[in-house]
């Protein structure tokens, strides 16, 4: 491809730490690519590439119909406001990382002022497990979707959806091979919305009282983000066992590597610990709308390992009211079954292939090429 010698005109936003941190990955591999301009909205990872945020991320961390009612104010003033500045910006692209609903009401509004930009959703719907029928109401909305699951092309194929392709995930490039380890940190995993830590880190720190005495934990470890380390710390300052609060990424790398396992609530973070090769165990309290729906769904798989290989890989308790009992009984059997950790690990180890390489007729592409392949088109933005 040859190398465009124009400035490449970005808007790029990120909605949780998960999509700041792809966000941030895409920045880094368009910088080596082409010059760059980009504004937007984002987190600690994308203002360390030198964005600005148009307003805090943390605004639009919200899960569950609860949390988001208690904000929709602000969150519609800020689809306003997004929408706006995009229109004064003029991109050349537009690419909106996760945040569904957000992300879907902001394409809304610039096509209802006629923006005709090109409108990139990085970061597929989950339109495998729950309403289907959104794959088709995105096509209008989107030249074409990124997607960080290998089987996620084809399923939005199937439903009329958008072009899809898959590009990975940032988490790929920190892939460990790791010794079996028998004793070790227990890393806890609590979430990073304000619902989940609220619905969690009371349920972790019962079950780190009753754990800690088995001889394979050799302490406990919350790696979170540097925006949540007071506020960790505050709350585990009273627990009945000592905890580290770690909020350093690059240190995760060796904590990960010491750690006899995990427990951990479901989203990024399972696909994370998967390709370090740490076994775990997946926890889920929702809200009562939450509840509803799951049950709905017909209580599907909510772990990545367990989603992408189509099977039970990691235990998983999903539940309305926290059942303390059954999440103890899930990690002392891990624990104290060295089988049932490399299992585990050699399941890890096929979907990290798999995550490498993609699925047959939908190879892992660079997301760089996929936005510069838009580009190359030299469609105009809106004014």
């Amino acid at each position: 491809m040859s190398q465009p010698t124009e400035r490449l005109k970005l808007f790029i936003l990120a909605g949780e730490p998960s999509g700041d941190r792809i966000a941030a990955d895409l920045i880094r591999r368009l910088k080596l690519r082409v010059p760059l301009a980009f504004i937007g909205v984002g987190g600690r990872e994308l203002a360390d590439e030198g964005l600005k945020s148009l307003f805090p991320m943390s605004d639009l961390a919200v899960m569950g119909i609860s949390d988001v009612l208690l904000r929709l104010p602000l969150l519609l003033w800020r689809v306003e406001q997004t929408a706006r500045a995009i229109r004064k910006a003029g991109p050349d692209i537009v690419v909106l990382v996760d945040a569904q609903d957000f992300s879907k009401l902001v394409a809304k509004r610039l096509k209802r002022f006629g923006y005709a930009g090109k409108l990139i959703l990085y970061v597929a719907p989950s339109v495998w497990a729950r309403a289907p029928e959104r794959a088709a109401k995105l096509k209008p909305l989107f030249e074409e979707v990124l997607a960080v699951l290998p089987f996620e092309p084809e399923v939005m194929a199937k439903l009329g959806g958008p072009p899809t392709f898959y590009v990975g995930h940032p988490a790929l490039n920190e892939r460990l091979s790791r010794p079996a380890v028998h004793r070790g940190p227990l890393v806890l995993l609590p979430g990073s919305r304000d619902g989940e830590l609220r619905r969690h880190l009371p349920l972790f720190r019962q079950l780190a009282e009753r754990v800690s005495g088995n001889p394979a934990v050799d302490g406990f470890v919350i790696p979170t983000l540097p925006a949540l380390k007071e506020r960790i710390e505050y709350a585990v300052a009273n627990w009945p066992v000592p905890v580290q609060v770690v909020a350093d990424r690059t240190a995760r790398a060796a904590l990960y590597r010491d750690a006899v396992m995990a427990v951990v609530v479901s989203g990024t973070a399972t696909l994370e610990l998967s390709l370090a090769q740490v076994p775990m165990v997946v926890s889920y309290v929702l809200d009562r709308p939450q509840a509803r729906v799951f049950e709905k769904l017909g209580r599907p798989a909510v772990s990545l390992p367990n989603i992408v290989l189509g099977r039970a890989v990691v235990p998983e308790l999903v539940q309305a009211t926290p059942d303390l009992e059954a999440l103890v009984r899930e990690v002392q059997a891990l624990l104290d079954s060295k089988k049932a950790r490399q299992d585990q690990i050699e399941a890890f180890g096929e979907l990290a292939y798999l995550m490498e390489t993609g699925a047959e007729g939908h190879l892992r592409q660079d997301p760089a090429d996929r936005i510069l392949a838009h580009w190359n088109q030299r469609a105009p933005g809106a004014s």
